[in-house]
């Protein structure tokens, strides 16, 4: 398979994922919109070290400050960063590349992870499904955008609970179910 091919299949995985997860059970008021304009970049990335990643995390914020139809971005990275300890020191430089390169308050950055965790909450609660995707993954949204889809969403500081609760509504099987046909070559945990 070459190349071309696979990142197709990459981004084919997260599509399905967007369109079935994310937008089909609403747990981002942003999506839909964007997902049908066709405005999301999608950039797949076959580096491997932390500093390539980051680099290539600050290439794009520079390609969002000057191409303003691109709504959004995703950079996934489909062979790196599956260490969910090794993605979050990722996060971490991200958020800091923003900081420090004058994006704040310009772009935000969201995470996601097949084996996403959120710290204090056990390893099986199903909390956790809200956050994972087929690939680590790094999300740029305009803040702006942000802020104006937000003002129209009823309550959305209550986006986060709506979504704990609904992930755990849905039932472990149906997250395994899923999961395992977004990635089949990933063990579910």
């Amino acid at each position: 398979m070459n190349i071309l091919t696979r990142h197709s299949d990459v981004i084919q995985s997260v599509r399905t994922w967007l369109s079935d997860i994310i937008i089909g059970h609403n747990f981002c008021p942003f999506a839909k919109r964007e997902f049908e304009r066709d405005t999301i970049a999608y950039t797949v990335s076959d580096v491997h070290s932390l500093k390539d990643a980051t680099e290539l995390f600050l290439s794009e914020l520079q390609k969002l400050e000057q191409d303003t139809q691109i709504e959004t971005s995703l950079i996934i990275f489909s062979c790196a960063f599956t260490d969910f300890d090794d993605y979050l020191d990722l996060v971490e430089m991200s958020q800091v590349l923003i900081d420090k390169s004058g994006y704040g308050g310009q772009f935000q950055l969201a995470s996601f992870h097949p084996d996403y965790y959120f710290e204090g909450e056990p390893i099986e609660d199903l909390s956790h499904f809200t956050n994972r995707a087929p690939y680590p993954i790094l999300h740029l949204l305009r803040e702006q955008s942000v802020e104006r889809v937000l003002k129209t969403y009823p309550d959305p500081e209550n986006i986060p609970q709506r979504n704990i609760d609904k992930a755990r509504q849905l039932g472990s099987e149906y997250w395994q179910r899923v999961m395992q046909q977004l990635i089949p070559f990933h063990i579910n945990k």
